[in-house]
């Protein structure tokens, strides 16, 4: 999770406002290089999610539900902005939702 909520940060605060209006390619390459990192980062998510809920028995869990169907969410959200980078307003709908999978999964470990 710490490369894709991190990683989002510092495209916003560094690499998009540090790349925006000078290097128009530069800036679409790192970003479609770190949505695809980011869809591995979600796999590996995933699969150690999948492990975790078998071992605390935590299928039945609607907070579990939730989570599962905002990861679902945001890896439709990746793939829609790798394909159609200019819709900005995407990138804020990924972190947003980002956001809260982490407090659902803090929520679920307490």
């Amino acid at each position: 999770m710490t490369l894709f909520v991190g990683g989002q940060l510092v495209l916003a605060i560094a690499v998009v406002p540090g790349l925006r209006g000078r290097d128009p390619e530069g800036l679409r390459a790192v970003a479609r290089r770190f949505g695809w990192a980011s869809l591995a980062a979600l796999g590996v998510l995933v699969v150690t999610g999948v492990w975790m809920a078998s071992r605390y028995s935590l299928w039945d869990s609607g907070t579990l539900h939730a989570k599962l169907a905002l990861v679902v969410l945001a890896g439709a959200l990746i793939l829609w902005h790798l394909r159609n980078g200019a819709a900005h307003w995407l990138q804020g709908a990924i972190f947003v939702v980002s956001l809260v999978i982490v407090w659902l999964g803090l929520a679920l470990a307490h």
